[in-house]
């Protein structure tokens, strides 16, 4: 590509470039929590945009900054409209736009969707392998049976391939039964079931991932869960914050979840601290923090999502894309540099 041109990367090229490497997807996503844990990274707070008069609909900007052998900047624009599902839409649509960080030029704009997911699904595959309990446990709940959730059973299995049944909850039951049908043509020899309430999900196993569409607080007991449970609580509006502070609590980035009432900031606003908060993620990676206290507690990860994973997938679809002339190439898309000069001395 010339200076100028934009690689322009469809949701057809992004799930073609990345199906199947998912150990690639999750290396990518290390490597950035490690780098946000060593302070190289900018990642500004996220901006939302509401729709007056409809709480449920919103759109977020969420810009970064990537260092290392390969630096990247960027943003996600990404929409969250729950009702589209009731037009045969997705929930979220979004756009990913990469910038050189030497000129900062566009370079490239993906379809942002499936890139939030899979990076969302990475982190929750990274968390699982680092918070687990050692003790085996061939069972995996969801509860939420929608696209994040998808992508984080097809992460998991592969990062834990251990893993014989899957129990699923969703509000709409005919979702559920959907979200198992699916799993059960695509996974041979996986017992799906499918669970009335969350209740269920979470004592059916020691790892349970939470991906709703919940504005607030809808679980205020965990008694349920057997000894050693890992929660990975991917859409951080579930938990109440009674239940938050029984447990060891894990994020990205504290400053980044305790806001816009998460269950975190609910427990922060609550006690008036955050040493809840237990650590990060990056920490344990870094093997400066102990993922579990010990094989019996509960352990909550309650990832914000930084814009840096998604940059980091992006990149990696993009260099993927280099590699295979997969994409569309709109050529000269900014104008020339002596054609801004000109303006500028105009």
């Amino acid at each position: 590509m010339d200076d100028g041109d934009l690689l322009i990367l469809s949701a057809d090229d992004v799930r073609e470039l990345l199906d199947g490497r998912e150990g690639e997807v999750m290396q990518a996503v290390v490597d950035a929590y490690v780098a946000h844990a060593e302070g190289r990274t900018e990642v500004p707070h996220s901006t939302f945009l509401r729709v007056p008069g409809r709480p449920r609909d919103r759109v977020m900007a969420l810009p970064a900054y990537l260092d290392g052998s390969r630096p990247v900047a960027g943003i996600k624009w990404i929409s969250s409209f729950p009702g589209n599902r009731e037009l045969g839409l997705e929930r979220a649509s979004a756009v990913v736009v990469l910038n050189s960080p030497d000129t900062g030029r566009p370079q490239a704009m993906l379809e942002g969707s499936l890139i939030s997911a899979r990076r969302t699904a990475a982190s929750a595959a990274v968390a699982a392998l680092h918070l687990c309990s050692s003790a085996p446990d061939p069972a995996l709940g969801v509860v939420g049976c929608g696209v994040i959730n998808d992508e984080v059973v097809r992460f998991l299995l592969a990062a834990r391939p251990g893993v014989e049944r899957l129990l699923v909850h969703d509000l709409e039951r005919a979702q559920a039964e959907r979200f198992a049908a699916g799993w059960r043509r695509r996974q041979r020899g996986l017992r799906v079931e499918v669970v009335d309430g969350a209740a269920g999900v979470l004592a059916s196993g020691r790892l349970v991932s939470i991906a709703t569409t919940a504005l607030e607080p809808h679980i205020d007991d965990l008694s349920s869960c057997p000894a050693g449970t890992t929660i990975l609580h991917i859409s951080l509006r579930d938990l109440s914050p009674d239940t938050v502070l029984r447990c060891v609590n894990i994020t990205d980035d504290a400053d980044h979840v305790c806001r816009a009432q998460t269950s975190l900031h609910l427990a922060e606003q609550q006690v008036g601290h955050r040493a809840f908060i237990a650590g990060t993620l990056g920490d344990i990676l870094r093997g400066r923090l102990r993922g579990r206290p010990d094989d019996d507690a509960l352990v909550v990860f309650s990832p914000f999502g930084l814009g840096i994973l998604d940059l980091a997938v992006a990149r990696l679809a993009v260099e993927l894309a280099g590699s295979t002339g997969r994409g569309f190439v709109l050529q000269g898309f900014l104008r020339g540099a002596a054609v801004v000069a000109q303006g500028a001395g105009a």
